[in-house]
């Protein structure tokens, strides 16, 4: 009952992981290719987390 409000892990994860592509599209967008490459490798990470937390997730079920 007290988890009621609690924001999902995954829901987290995945809000900072859009913001991630955001940042590094702008970034493209500016000729800025070094942070463009650093904040996608940082998304990929945080969409790895992701597919761990699905996969762990669905093997509980």
């Amino acid at each position: 009952m007290f988890g009621l409000f609690k924001k999902s892990p995954e829901k987290q994860l995945q809000k900072e992981y859009d913001a991630l592509l955001n940042k590094a599209f702008l970034a493209q967008r500016d000729g800025n290719i070094r942070l463009y490459s650093a904040l996608t490798a940082e998304a990929e990470a945080v969409k790895a987390k992701i597919d761990a937390a699905g996969a762990a997730d669905s093997a509980a079920r």
